[in-house]
């Protein structure tokens, strides 16, 4: 089956209306960039500490803003991310100088004080690990595996009951973790292998908090600062090492035309990316990455097919043979993008909030990608032949011998 076969579409008639178009979008992807919001930079480059909590009830931002802010946390971003009923919230606090180990620690107090005042210095299932609450079992011994002695004084520690006790601590807490959150005690007394005396104990002696910590990340200024230089020199050695091959491998017509429809994309997709408040990390760099690669791929098969019909078609013209390269390799750009563009709209719409931004960056830059190997490249090279190619050369030397005669 052949896929727009024989197309005899004149690309090149609309060369300078698609070239405004897209230099009125850097225009505004620019703007964005440096004089407007600018990124958003995550905690690996900016440094500080992120934390991600679920909570019981849905969350009342100004409320916790205030209570972080009340506890001398300076650079606070707090937002709501994924799903409205997950109650999920973000928190972000810059680096504070004299403490580049992180703010987790002072952020917990804070919101202990806040969400959990009526806990009673209880454990909380909530918010210790698999370890604490291994340990706390360990001390209580519901199930009285600890060994006695003669008066009755238990003696440690006792491998049965530090391996029982730690296999139920796991258990639990892996539920909790499934769930995100305890918010009834069924849901802690189901879980697999819990016995009927840890059961009651823990209903007696522990409590469920009103918040769960998800995640926790702590990032040093330095690391920060070093992340992001190696992201920027990632960024400019590929540009660099495929402008290298393209012209070794083509001409440099080809290699400039290839490399300014790259850095089209990239401006317009960081603009975007930018505009919709996205935050940009180290996935977010691996995401460029891979528009980067994609698009100069596109781009040099059908560079590859112009060199293939000027060899063909010594005496067309450039932009005859351009435009016949271009319809030539239409069905497997549209085929190639298409399909590529059907399984990242799968991972933008599904694939949850964890990479949404990822999936965002590769949803948004194959149409764009796809849009510049056809208006963008192929026009920039045109426009370089006519400035400093053979035909440019050819004018000049003309030009030289009339004003001679």
């Amino acid at each position: 089956m052949q896929f727009l076969a024989n197309t005899h579409i004149d690309f090149m008639k609309y060369r300078r209306f698609f070239i405004s178009v897209s230099i009125a979008l850097l225009v505004v992807c620019v703007v964005e960039l440096f004089a407007l919001t600018g990124l958003n930079l995550g905690i690996d480059f900016a440094g500080g500490t992120q934390m991600a909590l679920r909570l019981r009830e849905a969350p009342q931002v100004d409320t916790l803003r205030g209570a972080l802010e009340a506890a001398g946390l300076s650079g606070l971003a707090m937002q709501r991310y994924g799903d409205i009923a997950d109650n999920e919230v973000l928190i972000k606090v810059s680096v504070v100088e004299g403490s580049e180990e992180g703010s987790s620690a002072s952020i917990l107090a804070a919101l202990e004080q806040a969400l959990n005042t009526d806990s009673g210095g209880r454990f909380d299932l909530n918010t210790h690990g698999s370890d604490a609450f291994a340990a706390w079992l360990f001390e209580r011994d519901p199930d009285a595996l600890r060994t006695a002695t003669d008066t009755g004084d238990t003696v440690a520690p006792d491998e049965q009951a530090h391996e029982t006790y730690g296999e139920q601590a796991r258990k639990i807490i892996e539920a909790r973790n499934a769930l995100g959150i305890f918010t009834t005690w069924d849901q802690v007394t189901s879980a697999d292998g819990v016995s009927e005396k840890t059961a009651s104990l823990l209903q007696s002696e522990a409590v469920l908090g009103s918040y769960a910590v998800l995640s926790n990340e702590n990032v040093g200024p330095q690391i920060g600062a070093e992340l992001k230089q190696k992201g920027v020199l990632a960024m400019v050695f590929s540009l660099v090492g495929m402008l290298a091959y393209i012209w070794y491998r083509f001409e440099l017509r080809f290699g400039v035309g290839a490399i300014v429809a790259v850095f089209h994309d990239f401006v317009i997709v960081l603009g975007l990316y930018a505009l919709l408040d996205y935050e940009f990390n180290l996935p977010s760099i691996a995401a460029f990455l891979t528009l980067i690669g994609y698009s100069v791929n596109d781009t040099v098969v059908i560079f590859d097919r112009v060199r293939e019909n000027m060899r063909r078609f010594r005496r067309q013209p450039l932009i005859e043979t351009m435009n016949q390269s271009l319809n030539q390799t239409l069905s497997r750009t549209v085929l190639t993008s298409g399909t590529t563009l059907l399984v990242v709209a799968c991972l933008f719409f599904y694939g949850g909030a964890a990479i949404h931004g990822f999936a965002f960056v590769l949803l948004v830059g194959i149409i764009i990608g796809t849009y510049s190997s056809v208006f963008v490249a192929s026009p920039f090279a045109l426009l370089w032949e006519s400035w400093f190619g053979r035909e440019a050369r050819r004018r000049r030397a003309h030009r030289g011998s009339a004003r001679a005669a």
